[in-house]
Formats: structure tokens, sequence, C-alpha cells
């Protein structure tokens, strides 16, 4: 029986358990068709179109880069193997190299799981709507009626190891050779952070010694993620960093997922640093850089469920700032249309003009990292400056009908608050930020699952608490419950 690719291949990217449903044959269809759909279409005439292909520390992946690299040279495409590398590695060399790219990784998910991240040359996305669609469609084909036979040229196969390069880049980007000294504790969560932080911080890939003490928590590459799952959006994920900081008497403390393309933050009191401040910070400095330069106005892009401080402070310092949908399609999209420096989320990826409109979370940390150590105050007092609110963090529930639970909702906070606005870009958002007391939520359907998802922030912690759980009261009134 013939896989469903419906149930694996997303809005985003390729994702399932490993080898049923995700089996080397899938990987095999998904290259060929990327071949057809993507790579080749896309090649400038006279040149050997080529994809260059990375994977995270999966067992399953070499055997599954292998059968997409056999899809993709059977098209007549040449295959660059640059073998394990973080996602932000894999979108350095489609920049870089000006190529189409794969990236094979399940990011935090466990280990029988693993996926693919596509990109068109110079790292832009492929999603739903920028060609995976189509990808999908014609592998599905591909694993019903049989892999079409060719008649012209195969490509190649070539491997290259771009650590070394990855690495000198960053390192160009953001110079940390004359801040103060550090002592940072990082959790790579025995994902590829164990892979790229030695070498970008440290002297993994040749590079002149930073002043920076790393103290390495599960640097060990391991996809079966034996300490804890690589996911530091979950407050539980952070709890052996938040220890380490607070032991070692560290300034600082990161934590990246799995593949390495984000990255969280925990000040020397072990208390977790938001992506919305870190937003702040990070595109406070770009715009900083921008401005130096010459350059003034530039643009930075934020999704709608950071804090309302994001767009005020960025603003005050001349920045325009575009408010977009949560995902890094919406993110990406905008980036690339606007010309934006910087992007952020709420989720912790970052997003940086200078790496091709791509997300990075080391780019991030360095900046952290730099910000830091350019002055004396801790980073609690730096991330106090960017955190003047407070906000409840993303609170699923699952509900029997979701359109149901939103209503109920909206109809009680419209009623009882007429000078609040109703926003529907993404999900329902419902603002009293203009009048007071000043709060504001945000709730979202998931995509596969009968959830919703809250956010609430208000300028006062009893404010936020209140809102956050009579809004839940109303969401898990009609047999709803913490998900």
């Amino acid at each position: 029986m013939s896989v469903d690719l419906s149930t694996i291949i997303k809005a985003y990217d390729v994702r399932g358990t490993v080898p049923d449903p995700f089996s080397p044959a899938v990987a095999e269809a998904v290259g060929a068709a990327f071949a057809r759909v993507v790579v080749l279409p896309d090649a400038a005439e006279g040149v050997r179109p080529s994809v260059v292909i990375g994977n995270d520390m999966r067992e399953s992946g070499p055997e599954l880069v292998e059968a997409f690299a056999r899809g993709l040279t059977a098209a007549g495409v040449d295959v660059v193997r640059i073998g394990l590398c973080s996602t932000d590695g894999l979108y350095y060399a489609s920049g870089a190299r000006n190529v189409p790219g794969a990236m094979f990784t399940a990011s935090h998910n466990p280990a029988i799981y693993n996926g693919i991240k596509l990109c068109r040359a110079g790292a832009r996305p492929v999603g739903e709507a920028t060609g995976l669609a189509e990808v999908r469609s014609l592998a599905q084909t591909f694993l019903d009626e049989g892999l079409p036979q060719t008649a012209g040229e195969t490509g190649t196969v070539a491997q290259t190891d771009l650590l070394g390069e990855y690495s000198a880049f960053l390192r160009g980007l953001v110079d940390l050779s004359s801040i103060r000294p550090l002592k940072v504790v990082i959790d790579a969560g025995n994902g590829m952070g164990g892979h790229t932080v030695p070498a970008v911080l440290g002297t993994g890939a040749g590079l002149p010694e930073l002043p920076l003490e790393i103290v390495p928590l599960y640097f060990e590459l391991d996809g079966s993620f034996p300490h804890h799952e690589a996911n530091p959006l979950d407050p539980k994920n952070l709890v052996d960093l938040q220890k380490a900081v607070v032991e070692h008497g560290a300034d600082l403390g990161l934590a990246f997922d799995g593949d390495a393309d984000r990255c969280f933050v925990v000040d020397e009191r072990g208390q977790a640093v938001s992506p919305s401040a870190i937003t702040t910070l990070v595109g406070l400095r770009e715009l900083a850089k921008e401005q130096a330069e010459g350059r003034h106005g530039a643009t930075i892009i934020h999704n709608l469920i950071t804090s309302r401080a994001v767009p005020e402070l960025l603003g005050a310092a001349g920045a325009t700032t575009v408010r977009t949908r949560v995902g890094h399609s919406f993110i990406k999209a905008q980036m690339a249309e606007h010309q934006a420096v910087f992007g952020g989320e709420h989720s912790a990826h970052y997003y940086f003009r200078d790496f091709w409109f791509a997300d990075t979370g080391m780019l991030a940390a360095m900046h952290v990292l730099a910000a830091l150590g350019g002055q004396q105050h801790p980073m609690s007092a730096l991330s106090e400056m960017y955190e003047p609110y407070i906000a409840s963090g993303e609170i699923n529930s699952r509900v029997p009908d979701v359109a149901a639970a939103r209503e109920r909702v909206l109809d009680a906070y419209l009623a009882a608050y007429p000078d609040a606005t109703l926003d529907e870009l993404d999900g329902a958002t419902v603002s009293h930020w203009d009048a007071q007391p000043r709060w504001w939520f945000n709730l979202r359907a998931s995509n596969t699952e009968p959830l919703l998802r809250l956010n609430v922030e208000a300028a006062d912690a009893d404010v936020m608490e209140k809102l956050r759980d009579d809004v839940l009261t109303l969401v898990r009134a009609d047999g709803g419950e913490p998900a």
C-alpha cells in the first residue's frame, strides 16, 4: 500500500516516523520531485543544476540522504553532501553557493522521527505556497506509479565540509574578540549545537580563541536525546541549564534546539529571558549598525504574539516595524518583501538580512554575547530593559469544538469591553492596550489538532493572571482540558 504523503508533507516541511511512513523510498520520490518542481526549473541556462544536502545527528539521516540524492541524480542534478550540520549551516551552504538545499532533521522530535526542510537557491524557503504542495503531489505520483525513467546524463555526488566556512562567516558578522571575558553555560540537548558551538565560539574550526569560558552540557551528538527533549520552548527542558548557570556562577546560559536553528537565553540568576526581549535586544543592535552606516528607517519584522514592547522600543529607536502572522514562511516572506534587516518570533527563531533572510540561532546568540560583553551590567539588567510587561507564554487547551470555544471568549470580552479591538490577522487578537487596564490576548487554532493556543500580555501581573485564568475558564467551559 502506498504512503499517503499528505500525512508527512505539511505546510512547511516533511516530518514523519522512520521507516513507516517516512522510508528511503519516500525520500527518493521526494528527491525526484524536488528536482523537477524546483531545481531544474530554477537552474540558469548552461549551468549544471546542483543541490546541497545536510543532516543532523539522527541515525536514520545518512540512509535517507542517500535515497534523496538518488532521486536527484537520476534527474540529472549534481549533489553536494555536507554531512553533519545545523539547519542554519545548511542555509549558509545554500546561500553562499546560491543553490537549492535540503536539510534532514526533525528538530526536537523523538529519535524515531526524521524530516526534510527544503529551500531554493539563496536559502529561500519552499513551503505549501512556494512549491511544496507541487513536490508532494508529484512525489505521490512517483510512489503510486513508479519513478520515471531518465535518458539523460545522471548527476554526480560529492562530499565536502563547510563547518569552517560557516563559522568564519558568522564571526565576520559579529565581532566578539574584544568583549569582556564571559563564562557561558551552553546546553546543546545532544543536538547539533554540540557540533557548531565548538567551531563558532571555540577553536574547533581553527579560528582564534574568544574571551569565552564555555561550560558544555550535553554536547554529545545523540538523536535519542537521553537527557531531555531538545526543545527549549518547554520550560522543563531548561531546568538543567538554569541549575548549571547558578552552580557555575556563569554570566549567561544558552540553549539550542535539536537542529540548532533556535536559541534560548537564561540570565545569571537562572531566569529565562523571553524571546521578545531578545528580539528587541538584537533588533536594536542591527538597527544601530544600519544607522552607523548612514541607513535610517530600517525595517524589523515581529510576529503578532511577541510583546508589545518590541514595536514600542524598536519604533522609538527609529525602526519601521512590521507585524506578521506566526510561522517562518510568513516571517521570511515579509523579510524579503520589506528587505528587513532583522526579524524575531516568540518561538526564538531569529532571522537576518545578512544571513539570506533565514533564521539562525547561533547568530542571535553571538549578538547576545556581544551586547552582554560590551558593557558591565549583568544579563538580568539588560533583559529587564526590554521586558516591561508581563506575559503568560503560550498555553494550549484541547477542546471538543474549537470554533465554539473561540466564539464564547470573543462574545464575552467584546461585550464586556466595548473599547477593545478585534484583529484577525492570525487567529483572534483582542486588545485593550490603548485603554486602562492595558492588556491583550490572542487565541489561535492549531492546524492539525483540536487545540486553541492562548497568549496573554498585560502591563502588570495581577491583570495578566486574572485575564489568563478567565479566558482559560471560557475556553475549557465545555469539556476542554490542558494540552
